[in-house]
């Protein structure tokens, strides 16, 4: 959604929409992660009154689909895949290897046994 996209993007990786609109959701999911935390919180508690439950879950419903944990997607920082992407590196399998190989990933060596 525009209207949370930033101005100016703080992203240091390679820059498509997908990455743009994952960055976006990871903001905006920071935000509200608070408030959900709290609405949910109110909708289990069962000491509270029906209502009141009622109206949080209402709420919580009502918010935007970009505060959901579930909406954020691992996207490799170097090609935008969204698929077989290594969470330690943020890079897809093939950007891991080619990195590896060249020596750009300090730590990494190839296996030999």
């Amino acid at each position: 959604m525009a209207q949370f996209r930033a101005k100016k993007l703080d992203l240091g990786c390679f820059i498509n929409i997908k990455n743009i609109r994952d960055h976006t959701k990871r903001k905006v999911f920071e935000q509200h992660e608070p408030e959900r935390q709290a609405l949910r919180y109110l909708i289990r508690n069962t000491s509270l009154p029906q209502r009141t439950r009622a109206q949080a879950q209402l709420q919580l419903t009502q918010m935007h689909c970009y505060t959901r944990p579930t909406q954020i997607k691992n996207r490799c920082i170097m090609g935008g895949k969204g698929r077989g992407v290594m969470r330690d590196f943020r890079m897809a399998r093939f950007q891991f290897r080619m990195n590896a190989l060249a020596g750009r990933l300090p730590g990494v060596k190839k296996a030999s046994w």
